[in-house]
């Protein structure tokens, strides 16, 4: 019989509907019962597309005799940390005190208030290797909770303190000598020989990349350009990246990128398609725009939902295996596409006997590009039919805000500078989608099958929702995008802020944890510190209203030690902390729809850092369409720094002369 989690809006939660464990969702009902029944809580966090989660599920929580521990002595909440990173980020923040590391499946054990007593990640069902079995553990905690009161609730109050320590936010301006300083240290951590930054596992450092490209642009650094290539190379050539149909994998375990963790989120290749592109506008790379098309068209073709979002991602698991959908060895591509084709591309692609994946599987590398395009493209297309047959990994088809927000701004540029018309439609459907379904008298961090999940958008979902909203604004000519992203921002000043600098990762009025999170360091994607942050540069550009740039300062400086220590941790605001320094320009292209195209491509090709670039008829109104019109009666551009303008040029050539980008 299906428990509580049947009833459920997340795919992952549905996951373990069917399990003899007696789950409940976190809820002020749950806690009330644990307090009533003076149980632990065992809080089990993970999502959809992890690997490691689908096995613990499978070892331990529907195993009836785990269970049935477990649902004797504990209350036990099942939470999707992408539904719930508040959640997440607090006893996330609780497990690596504890141990050291983190990571997911996270397991935390709590009081019937909530205070985190125990934590680790992945337990196995017998002992393995020192690491305790989960049977072992869960005993291990009822008998401390019903014999050792005392010393659990010790340990509890003094975890709870270290989660009140608040982060120091107490930083200064990201300048020239502070952006030079980041560039030189991670150049220190650079992996020459294999692209990317420090040892294996290796994740897409997107946010460092695309700081990176910023700094390029402003200073020309040929130290700065060669780690955005080697990365960019190495990642776009490995097993990281789909060969066949495009996108990028979550992390590659290897230092070589060869081998990945095989799910595909949403989020990385939102972010890596903006840095394909914006490495193709700095340098022209055939293999940047091939890889910049590819990721976008994966986008539609996979990740699109039928409501016009997008999904969150990709399992790695297929007929009980991780990456099977994607692996290949030499007997099949010989079957495949005959002795020699196969020879061929076995050769081209690095399929080994050995394998370099497992069970003597490999997976598909393109170190250099093909002899022979025709014939590739020959053999892709039957790789491609022959794989449509395999089990294709699950979908979790939850439609995140934040997530879709990185989607939304990185097609609306590619769909103009690419000239890929779908992609401007596919930015705008998705943009309507977090309109109509997610903005109602509270706003969504998720939904499903186009109804609102319960959960309330946190800080990165109101910046990165917002930002989107500015890009679909400056495609589309339609002021009601700037009203909409006024809403969301005025919503980040005035509920989001701290006091003493930077921003609260909740609301002041949102559900009371433990503790309030604030973390403006960047990890798979923005944090909401940095993803505000950019909003509000771009938003204060096209308004010339101080009350958000002054928010996007407060904002910088409260990472700013996060960004002068560890620079890998803090790419998107060590990114705007370029803009700021850049100005950022602003760039009005006015004319008819049909007109300004060339001007308005041109315009996206300048690589001044964080420009922003808006299109739309004379009359728009928008604060930085006011006085804007055609010159002689040509569509016009106008470039302006704080509202103070050059000349209006009507030439793209000139546009670029004009600003030396």
């Amino acid at each position: 019989m299906p428990n509580r989690l049947a009833q459920a809006t997340s795919p992952y939660l549905q996951q373990h509907a069917d399990n003899p464990v007696d789950w409940w969702e976190w809820s002020d009902e749950a806690l009330a019962v644990a307090q009533e029944l003076d149980r632990p809580i065992l809080l089990s966090v993970g999502y959809a597309a992890c690997h490691w989660c689908h096995v613990m599920a499978h070892e331990s929580f529907e195993d009836p005799a785990t269970a049935a521990y477990m649902n004797d002595h504990f209350i036990n909440i099942k939470v999707d940390r992408e539904e719930r990173p508040d959640i997440d980020a607090v006893y996330m923040k609780a497990t690596t005190a504890m141990t050291g590391q983190g990571g997911w499946p996270m397991t935390c054990v709590l009081t019937p208030t909530g205070e985190p007593f125990f934590a680790g990640t992945y337990f196995p069902p017998e002992p393995r290797q020192g690491t305790p079995a989960f049977t072992q553990v869960l005993q291990a905690l009822a008998e401390a909770w019903r014999d050792r009161r005392d010393e659990v609730l010790k340990v509890s109050d003094d975890v709870l303190a270290h989660l009140q320590q608040n982060t120091d936010t107490s930083g200064s301006a990201l300048g020239p000598a502070e952006l030079d300083a980041a560039v030189e240290d991670l150049a220190k951590q650079y992996d020459a020989e294999a692209g990317g930054f420090g040892a294996s596992p290796k994740f897409p450092p997107s946010m460092v990349l695309e700081f990176l490209l910023r700094d390029v642009a402003r200073t020309g650094s040929e130290q700065a350009l060669s780690m955005v290539v080697g990365t960019c190379e190495s990642m776009a050539r490995g097993g990281m990246y789909d060969q066949l149909s495009g996108g990028f994998a979550r992390y590659s375990v290897d230092r070589f990128w060869r081998v990945p963790h095989f799910e595909k989120m949403l989020y990385d290749n939102a972010l890596l398609l903006r840095v394909y592109l914006h490495w193709w506008r700095q340098t022209g790379s055939p293999l940047a725009e091939r890889i910049a098309r590819e990721t976008g068209r994966f986008l539609l073709d996979e990740l699109r939902t039928p409501e016009g979002g997008f999904a969150s991602a990709l399992d790695a698991d297929s007929d009980g295996h991780e990456g099977t959908f994607y692996v290949w060895n030499p007997n099949q591509l010989m079957r495949l596409l005959g002795v020699e084709d196969g020879a061929w591309a076995a050769q081209l692609l690095g399929v080994t006997g050995p394998g370099t994946f497992e069970r003597g599987f490999s997976t598909l590398q393109l170190r250099m590009d093909p002899d022979d395009p025709a014939r590739w493209e020959g053999v892709r297309t039957k790789l491609l039919e022959a794989r449509s047959q395999r089990t294709r990994p699950a979908r979790d088809d939850k439609v995140v805000a934040s997530w879709n927000g990185l989607a939304i701004t990185a097609l609306a540029e590619a769909a103009v500078l690419l000239d890929e018309p779908d992609f401007a439609d596919a930015a705008v459907a998705a943009a309507q989608v977090l309109v109509d379904v997610h903005l109602g008298e509270r706003f969504a961090r998720t939904s499903r099958d186009g109804v609102a999940g319960a959960n309330s958008a946190v800080l990165e979902d109101h910046g990165a929702v917002a930002e989107a909203f500015i890009a679909v604004l400056g495609i589309t000519g339609d002021a009601a995008w700037l009203d909409r992203a006024r809403l969301l921002l005025d919503r980040v000043v005035d509920h989001f802020a701290d006091p003493e600098g930077g921003f609260f990762d909740t609301a002041d009025d949102a559900e009371t944890l433990v503790v309030r999170p604030k973390d403006a360091s960047d990890n798979a994607y923005p944090s909401g510190t940095s993803a505000a942050v950019a909003a509000l540069l771009s938003f204060a550009a096209i308004t010339g209203e101080h009350r958000y740039r002054a928010a996007a300062e407060s904002g910088i400086a409260s990472a700013a030690n996060i960004a002068t220590q560890v620079p890998r941790f803090a790419g998107w605001t060590l990114a705007a902390a370029e803009a700021v320094v850049a100005g950022p320009l602003e760039i009005a292209v006015v004319g008819p729809r049909d007109e300004r195209t060339e001007l308005h491509r041109a315009a996206l090709q300048l690589t001044s850092p964080g420009a922003v670039v808006i299109a739309g008829d004379v009359g728009l109104d928008i604060p930085l369409f006011e006085q804007r019109d055609l010159v002689d009666g040509r569509t016009a551009a106008y470039v302006c720094e704080g509202f103070v303008c050059r000349r209006p040029v009507t030439d793209p050539s000139d546009l670029e002369a004009l600003t030396g980008s």
